[in-house]
């Protein structure tokens, strides 16, 4: 959030969070969230924050209050809901009787139920607010309507995710891509898909740029049973089908389990406490080390691109735990 906003945006949305009502998660009640709904309006805990991201960002658009950057749209969205007050007083009002709202340490599937309840399915809204698409019928841009009209049934995919355990977060950083392979005539349109689990994550297209810096940051919520990250890069072409140009599998267990195993990286100087090692089963160009860097665990790897003539990639992966 702090790159590119004005000191006057980024005060507005601390401010906001500082609100009495705010300190609480808007959802479970777990206190000092740190996440939020941008579309929707609302300040959400780590473990709420798993629930909402596999809504699909149609319904609810998960960002860091502190990690990631935030547009003027969207803090201006937020600030017009007001916060958590002001939007339950849509979501929340018709709460069935002897239904009661999660604890901030209530199970996953009880807290996915009422959040699926409260935005998906909009059970505890006005009737007359409820809606059959995700299209305004009135254009407007006010942040009450934008809410409204945000959502839309997922598919069953994703409501299956809603059911997944998280342990944490991932924020992935796609740094460049070097000597990328030649898609169209004399060059290529790059861009590079990653997937965990049933989550999707997509980076912007380099128009005719086969040595790309992308330097862009990515959330994902890590499911309890992670297994590898995937990662595609495609050739963007506007009338056929998006061309390969190469994909690698991404351990995570080394960056997870060491990071677990220290706690608190902030209580430890910089130091490695990892390593996924090189061979000839995994694409990485060199050994990956895990490292403590000013308190946090990151991994920086660069990896040769499989099943291509040529094309390398490097990326860093930050380990963000539940309680941050």
């Amino acid at each position: 959030m702090e790159l590119g906003r004005p000191a006057s945006s980024r005060r507005k949305l601390k401010d906001l969070l500082l609100q009495k009502d705010n300190r609480c998660c808007a959802d479970c009640n777990a206190p000092d969230p740190k996440w939020a709904s941008a579309n929707i309006g609302v300040f959400i805990c780590l473990k709420c924050c798993g629930v909402h991201r596999s809504l699909g960002t149609h319904i609810s658009k998960v960002l860091s209050v502190t990690l990631d950057e935030w547009s003027e749209d969207e803090i201006d969205a937020m600030m017009e809901v007001g916060g958590n007050a002001s939007a339950n007083s849509i979501y929340e009002a018709y709460i069935p009787e002897g239904l009661t709202k999660p604890e901030p340490d209530a199970g996953h599937e009880q807290r996915s139920k009422f959040i699926r309840s409260k935005y998906e399915f909009q059970e505890f809204l006005k009737p007359s607010l409820r809606i059959v698409s995700g299209k305004s019928s009135t254009g407007s841009n006010s942040s009450k309507s934008l809410i409204i009209d945000s959502f839309t049934s997922a598919s069953n995919t994703q409501r299956l995710e809603g059911m997944v355990e998280f342990i944490g977060m991932l924020k992935v950083k796609v740094i460049k891509g070097t000597n990328l392979a030649i898609r169209d005539i004399k060059s290529s349109d790059p861009y590079v898909i990653l997937s965990l689990g049933q989550q999707t994550v997509q980076t912007s297209v380099a128009r005719s740029n086969l040595n790309p810096v992308w330097n862009e940051e990515y959330m994902l919520s890590v499911p309890e049973h992670y297994g590898q990250m995937k990662l595609k890069v495609f050739d963007y072409d506007t009338f056929s089908a998006d061309d390969i140009m190469g994909d690698a599998d991404i351990d995570l267990q080394s960056l997870i389990t060491s990071a677990m195993a220290f706690g608190d990286a902030g209580m430890f100087d910089d130091m490695q406490i990892g390593k996924w090692l090189k061979s000839d089963d995994n694409a990485l160009i060199e050994d990956s080390t895990v490292n403590i860097v000013d308190g946090k665990v990151k991994q920086m790897m660069s990896l040769k691109l499989q099943n291509v003539e040529s094309g390398e990639l490097d990326l860093e992966l930050q380990w963000i735990p539940l309680d941050q």
